[in-house]
């Protein structure tokens, strides 16, 4: 598992890549009452505009950690937003994407950079 300093991270198998938000990100966050998961098919570009997550407290956008094709949605997040909450690491994924440039995630973080990241915080 791979993190962004916008606290999203991905794991990557093969060509795919998994992208969610990090439980940081989701206790921030507070009770996500809301997810748009984006359309497969969608290409995005490392940093741009992923998904969108609204909570109690606030709405805000994930960004995509490496560029890629969405060749997956995580569609039952639309009935199921508390899974970003309970299970954020793990079923509460957003998108899957065909990698477009696999080099992009040997820039990310590690667990233990991005541990070392938010004691910064």
């Amino acid at each position: 598992m791979r993190f962004t300093k916008d606290h999203e991270w991905v794991v990557v198998e093969g060509d795919i890549a998994t992208v969610g938000i990090t439980a940081y990100a989701a206790e921030q966050l507070g009770d996500v009452v809301f997810v748009e998961v984006p359309e497969v098919g969608k290409t995005v570009a490392q940093g741009d505009g992923l998904a969108v997550v609204e909570s109690v407290k606030a709405a805000s956008d994930v960004y995509a950690p490496v560029s890629g094709e969405v060749v997956e949605a995580n569609a039952e997040l639309g009935d199921a937003p508390e899974t970003v909450n309970a299970v954020p690491e793990a079923g509460g994924w957003f998108a899957k994407l065909k990698l477009s440039n696999p080099a992009e995630v040997d820039a990310l973080m590690d667990r233990d950079a991005y541990e070392a990241f938010l004691s910064t915080l």
